[in-house]
């Protein structure tokens, strides 16, 4: 069998035909379509109907962990499976009997990476002795909470005895069953337990709705591998099978259906390579397994990103770019170096900014210890229909007068989305966060929440941000060019005949439009009067995002994103003084307007890399 790329060579070999076969199955929704057989489970109306939200949920995860259907696949070498269907749609898979999910369920937590590192080192049952202890001292307010906490551990032991149970006798699954005797409930103690151990973790936490990405891989997993090869207990070829396994099983939800604007595969991100505290390199054996398995099965449901910085084994770096050549979308790059730049400058200390990863999507966050939450708003309507009153103001007398009255209307944009989280995140004292849908099996995996004896959504985390992203950014800087060019450098048409065109859809002015095409390199040309638009659009947008900073309970860093939603603002979207259409599918998060990029890749990372990058702390 093959696995497709579209690159002139086809994809190597190195797994076994079983393991092959198990991912073709898997990529061809075998097990996606079988998850979706069973929604949910049920929750006795009349019992739990008025119960508090806390005991509901409570009670919704011991169903779950002992009613969900126990899934072992043929040949696995790894057990676990996230098996209802409501947890696909990221909502805790549990109604009340005769209840449409839309009214009563309680929806899931994403856009975070949780804490592997200690169940891979204590295990559940040292997370329950730390959460008996402070249950023991904690204040009376913080009781109820610490009930909460002890019932999740109980349904996570259940759903793990299942499976063991599942697993006694039965033939060629010995060596599953060995592992799962000791893990998650102990700490792992070789790679094979580790791999189990941060599998079955991650399928528990994304059973009960929620998605998780995976983080630092490497770094979790390496110092394992690393002592079982030294001392013999496992060869390279076995713990790529291993591993491989681990992925193939992360493709259990592909259903063969569209899903939307698939940006995010589940938010079950995975960060590759770049420095630990002491500032050494973390590259190891596993760095390179996952390149081999991506690069054979092209498995896109874990979207890597590999960290590299200017000390990078230039090895790896040829390894990386050997697994881009072949496609799909799977392996991308941060440039390390300028990212813990950002982090340390926004107030994030060293030993803190050097374990970041990304939070499932890809903006940049501290696992284990962030609550995100990202605020997009599209950039070019808000130039379009606020500071242009869908082109009915011509009274503008420079590009500079017009210039900063949009930078004021995005400094208010900004300011609304910080208002609008002060009123609807925030106790009305506004001195701590409002209670919410509980959350607790996530708050199992987060550092801070059972020391401090508060959720994950009510401010047990660590660091609270909430992000604002501008979306068009290109799609603003093109505009603003074309209207700088067109009217006040080359006066080739007045404002008013210009907004009259953009009215008009360009009907009529079709010799106007493809002059307004064709005459001016755009954004992503590397064109340094149309990238210095682009430089103060960036500088303008982080300094508003600063000034919220000040005056947030929560952290505001600035991002750049669409995430696919260029097509649903498309409808809303009026004529572009740069050519486009009413309605047409503009830029991508920060990519060139299509159509607009000629002069080669390399001039569009140019374009990219003129701003002040640091700026965008969150990415």
């Amino acid at each position: 069998m093959e696995f497709y790329t579209s690159f002139s060579e086809k994809r190597p070999v190195r797994l076994s035909e079983a393991t092959r076969r198990f991912a073709y199955d898997s990529l061809h929704s075998r097990y996606g379509r079988d998850t979706m057989k069973n929604k949910c489970v049920e929750l006795d109306r009349d019992e739990y109907k008025n119960l508090p939200r806390i005991d509901q949920y409570d009670a919704a995860i011991e169903k779950i962990a002992a009613e969900a259907p126990i899934r072992v696949c043929d040949g696995e070498r790894v057990s676990g499976a996230a098996t209802l269907g409501m947890s696909v749609l990221h909502l805790v898979p549990a109604l009340l009997s005769e209840t449409s999910w839309d009214i009563w369920a309680i929806p899931g937590i994403s856009h975070l990476t949780v804490d592997y590192s200690q169940i891979l080192s204590i295990g559940y049952d040292g997370i329950r002795a730390t959460a008996e202890k402070c249950a023991a001292a904690a204040k009376p307010e913080k009781k109820r909470f610490y009930e909460s906490v002890l019932r999740c551990l109980h349904s996570f032991e259940i759903y793990h005895r299942r499976y063991i149970n599942e697993l006694k006798g039965r033939p060629g699954y010995e060596e599953n069953l060995e592992n799962l005797l000791r893990v998650p409930c102990k700490g792992a103690q070789n790679f094979r337990q580790a791999v189990q151990s941060l599998w079955f973790t991650f399928s528990f936490i994304r059973l009960c709705g929620n998605w998780p990405g995976i983080g630092r891989i490497d770094v979790l997993l390496g110092d394992y591998l690393e002592k079982d090869l030294e001392s013999g207990a496992i060869t390279m070829c076995e713990a790529r099978e291993i591993l491989a396994h681990f992925f193939i099983k992360g493709c259990e939800w592909i259903r063969g259906e569209p899903v939307g604007s698939g940006d995010a595969q589940h938010y079950q991100n995975i960060v590759l390579s770049g420095i630990d505290r002491d500032g050494l390199i973390v590259t190891n054996s596993v760095s390179y397994l996952v390149l081999d398995i991506v690069e054979e099965l092209g498995i896109g449901d874990f979207p890597i990103t590999v960290r590299l910085n200017k000390n990078t084994p230039l090895e790896f770096i040829m390894r990386v770019a050997q697994v881009m050549r072949f496609g799909g979308g799977v392996v991308a790059v941060y440039n390390e170096d300028l990212i813990l730049s950002a982090l340390t400058e926004y107030g994030y200390s060293f030993q803190e900014a050097v374990q970041f990863a990304n939070d499932g999507c890809w903006e940049v966050q501290i696992p284990g210890c962030t609550n995100f939450g990202y605020s997009p708003f599209d950039g070019l309507a808000l130039l379009q229909k606020t500071t242009l009153k869908g082109y009915e103001r011509t009274d503008f007398s420079s590009f500079e007068e017009l210039y900063q009255e949009f930078a004021g209307d995005l400094h208010r944009q900004v300011l609304d989305i910080e208002q609008w989280h002060m009123e609807h995140t925030l106790t009305p004292d506004k001195k701590s966060f409002a209670q919410s849908d509980p959350c607790t099996v996530v708050s199992l995996f987060e550092q801070d929440c059972i020391v401090s004896g508060m959720s994950y959504a009510e401010g047990g985390a660590r660091y609270r941000v909430q992000s604002p992203h501008i979306g068009g950014a290109a799609d603003i800087v093109n505009s603003l060019y074309a209207i700088k060019k067109l009217v006040f450098d080359d006066k080739k048409v007045t404002l008013s005949k210009l907004f009259e065109a953009l009215r008009n859809n360009w009907e009529g002015y079709e010799e106007l439009r493809q002059y307004a095409i064709t005459h001016y390199r755009y954004f992503g040309n590397d064109n340094s009067e149309a990238d210095d638009i682009y430089k103060r659009l960036i500088s303008d947008f982080s300094s508003a995002c600063k000034q919220c900073d000040k005056i947030s309970p929560f952290l505001f860093p600035p991002g750049i994103s669409t995430f696919g939603r260029q097509i649903e603002w498309a409808k809303n979207r009026l004529a572009t003084p740069c050519g486009n259409r009413k309605g047409e599918v503009l830029a991508g998060n920060a990519s060139p307007t299509p159509g607009t990029d000629c002069t080669g890749v390399t001039s569009v990372i140019r374009s990219y890399c003129s701003a002040q990058l640091s700026e965008m702390v969150t990415g």
